[in-house]
């Protein structure tokens, strides 16, 4: 199944000589500023790429698929994007993405997230999969949407996140739904 290819992107596993792009990204503000951790030292960075270079896929082993998106002709690291199993018993998913700002604008977050919910319908049988987003962050919302999720659900200052009470935006997906979406186009659609 790995590496993934979407029509501009390579999404493989995580490798050691990612770690100074990735340091580049998990250390900006910009990137961390809706996310539940600050920017990263380098130490911090290699610590959580050992870790994520596990996150390979849903097995006995493993409820994480954390993946490194990179242009195939120059391998340059575009971003970081994530299929977890949140519940084996209900078959739940949930999806991530992280756009280095240097990519953002081009729809690589919704072709990587794309095609992280084709293997999780249709590869590892999801009956549901979701993301969520600060409420804030509409470049996140305009992912889920443009993926064709449905909001399910805006909670008020439900998280205290780095010192002060957020908004959470829920969206979802259900099997049958992926099974009925309508073909994208394969222009970028900006996200």
């Amino acid at each position: 199944m790995l590496p993934i290819r979407t029509e501009r992107l390579l999404l493989r596993p995580f490798e050691d000589g990612d770690l100074p792009a990735l340091y580049e990204m998990q250390r900006r503000e910009d990137v961390t500023r809706y996310l539940y951790w600050g920017p990263r030292s380098l130490d911090a960075v290699r610590d959580f790429l050992e870790r994520m270079k596990l996150m390979t896929g849903l097995d006995e082993e493993s409820n994480a698929l954390r993946l490194a998106g990179v242009l195939p002709d120059t391998g340059e690291l575009v971003g970081d994007y994530s299929l977890f199993r949140t519940s084996r018993e209900h078959r739940q998913g949930e999806i991530g993405y992280i756009t280095h700002p240097d990519h953002g604008g081009r729809g690589y977050a919704v072709e990587a997230a794309r095609a992280l919910l084709k293997v999780g319908f249709e590869i590892y049988g999801l009956h549901r999969v979701m993301a969520s987003c600060d409420a804030r962050n509409a470049a996140s919302e305009t992912v889920m949407k443009r993926l064709g999720m449905r909001c399910e659900a805006h909670f008020r200052e439900n998280e205290l996140v780095k010192g002060e009470w957020t908004d959470e935006l829920i969206y979802a997906l259900l099997a049958d739904e992926w099974s009925r979406r309508p073909v994208p186009s394969a222009a970028p659609d900006g996200a």
